[in-house]
């Protein structure tokens, strides 16, 4: 409605709107930057060709000797040796094997942004049956293809390095053990990963390999991977003789009754169309004698929940089935349920964002929508949930084995053509340099007030400090 002609409000300035929770922001403006007069994607990938062998060397080498969980002494050297004599601050980890470096770019100005790109290390307690030339010479495997990952970010440090001038910001590059368990991410966010750069990153980046067609890039906005939680059931009876179970109480009955109707209490408690997974993996009762009846029983499982909200119901219908049933057969129960990893969450403007990069650099056919989320979990997912990002999956199969004899991640028997390094370094090297480019060239609103704060003397211009957004 029209104010009336001489009201004192038909002289105010309308206020710019701000978007309504939940309302979608506009797309990420794509600056499509250039090196000395070509497309720096067409740059980067060039770039990237030419050090293939030496990615591959490095990733085989990892591959060899692959180690697990949050000390990778022998990894983490590997790294240090390969960035040496780049222009990069290096942090490594107190309590973990990790390895932070920092690359500052040429044109960050005065109040730089930064961008993070991160690379998992560890291997996993798998037996490899690849009967590859550079197979594992240990008992572990490099079977989820994080060896890949880390020799991609090593090249994209390179490519980033040798073209530093260019560079509108900082970006921060993350090699981090542990993501298979107990999880890494969370202790190197702990010691300052994220503040490494003197500020919070504007955007995350994460890209992993798997089974897809060789050279496509895969997403899905939202929950991409489920938040893992571990679960161990031990039931307390009373052991006897296998012919008299009535002078006992029977844990073993008790607990195959547990796990069935655990079955059942996820599909009617929840709705169909938000996943929930629970799967036992390991089952113990008895001592080996076929004719006694223990006195204790247990089993463990994996539980994936799609958002993190139901994580808590879940967790109650678990003790309220257990406790019921234990009850029911004059048992006691004890329940063990931790939670390992969070929903990895991505933004959709960042995944829009890495689409078109991508999309541009590899063309657009190389760009693929996920069908529905996985429910593998995956602890980039503590980055995401403080920076906005993106996590997205890089195919490295011939597209013309069926999916059907394709080796997934985790299998003995998995294998990745390492053939992809040189545009998998200079795809993380890409989103890097245009992120910063459009930050610098399109600010968001926090940028646009750190600029203004620097210029007017702000004290709340200096490096690391939050800057309040202006109001409109």
């Amino acid at each position: 409605m029209e104010s009336p002609s001489g009201s004192p409000y038909s002289q105010l300035k309308p206020k710019r709107k701000l978007p309504r929770q939940g309302q979608q922001l506009p797309p990420l403006p794509y600056v499509a930057s250039t090196i000395e007069g070509r497309s720096a994607g067409e740059v980067f990938r060039e770039t990237g060709t030419a050090m293939v062998e030496e990615l591959q060397e490095l990733r085989r080498t990892l591959h060899r000797y692959p180690e697990i969980g949050l000390e990778l002494p022998r990894t983490q050297k590997a790294v240090l040796n390969a960035l040496e004599g780049l222009p990069l601050e290096i942090t490594l980890g107190q309590d973990l094997s990790s390895v932070t470096a920092v690359m500052r770019g040429g044109k960050r100005g005065e109040r730089p942004v930064s961008v993070l790109l991160r690379a998992d290390m560890d291997a996993l307690a798998v037996k490899e049956r690849t009967g590859s030339p550079f197979a594992s010479t240990n008992e572990y495997m490099h079977a989820c293809g994080h060896d890949l990952h880390t020799a991609a970010l090593v090249g994209a440090a390179q490519i980033l390095s040798k073209h530093r001038e260019e560079v509108a910001g900082d970006v921060i590059f993350m090699f981090q053990p542990g993501e298979e368990g107990p999880g890494g991410a969370d202790i190197m966010i702990d010691e300052g990963v994220l503040d490494v750069a003197g500020r919070r990153p504007i955007a995350a980046y994460g890209l992993h390999v798997g089974p897809q067609d060789r050279g496509t890039f895969h997403y899905i906005n939202g929950p991409t991977m489920a938040s893992s939680s571990n679960l161990a059931v031990t039931v307390y009876g009373k052991g006897g003789h296998g012919s008299r179970p009535h002078d006992a109480v029977d844990p073993v009955t008790c607990l195959a009754e547990i796990i069935t109707s655990l079955q059942t209490a996820i599909t009617r408690r929840f709705d169909a169309l938000e996943p929930i997974v629970l799967t036992v993996t390991n089952l113990r009762a008895g001592d080996g004698a076929f004719n006694a009846i223990p006195d204790q029983a247990s089993f463990s499982a994996t539980v994936r929940v799609l958002r993190d909200e139901q994580i808590n119901a879940v967790r109650q219908v678990i003790g309220e089935v257990t406790s019921n049933i234990a009850a029911a057969h004059r048992c006691s129960v004890e329940v063990d349920f931790e939670v390992l990893y969070p929903t990895t969450k991505t933004n959709a403007r960042e995944n829009q964002f890495a689409a078109t990069v991508w999309g541009a650099q590899f063309g657009p056919d190389s760009i693929r929508q996920f069908e529905a989320p996985m429910m593998a979990s995956e602890d980039f997912g503590a980055v995401l949930a403080q920076v906005p990002g993106s996590f997205f999956w890089l195919g490295t199969a011939n597209p013309q084995t069926p999916y059907a004899q394709r080796e997934w991640n985790h299998s003995p028997l998995a294998r990745f053509d390492d053939s992809i390094l040189g545009d998998q370094a200079a795809a993380l090297a890409s989103i890097a340099f245009e992120r910063l480019a459009t930050e610098d060239q399109h600010p968001s609103t926090i940028t646009k007030a750190a600029r203004t704060a620097v210029k007017t003397g702000s004290p709340s211009a200096k490096a690391g400090e939050p800057v309040k957004a202006p109001e409109d």
